[in-house]
């Protein structure tokens, strides 16, 4: 049975946002994002604090996962090479 999903308003709200992505990028993104629900621990992805991060492209993908709920929930999504991910970890009391 696949995970569920929960993606914070956040992260909905920045993928909404069609001048922030090419449609490449966008497709790259909520790709990686769905592919978490049937391997939410994928190969290429990272533990940091309470979480983990995976590679999107050129894109980061932090999220968490409740295996007793089945719940895979998507916090933050930003760019590789900008450290502002990890300031707004910090900030929402992630990491």
């Amino acid at each position: 049975m696949p995970y569920r999903l929960l993606v914070d308003d956040r992260v909905l709200k920045e993928l909404g946002d069609r001048q922030r992505y090419t449609a490449k990028v966008y497709r790259q993104i909520t790709l990686k994002i769905f592919s978490l629900q049937f391997n939410p621990r994928l190969q290429d992805c990272k533990p940091i604090g309470e979480g983990y991060r995976v590679d999107s492209g050129e894109y980061r993908i932090y999220y968490e996962v409740n295996d007793d709920e089945k719940l895979v929930i998507i916090y933050l999504v930003g760019k590789r090479d900008d450290e502002e991910l990890y300031k707004r970890l910090k900030r929402k009391g992630l990491m």
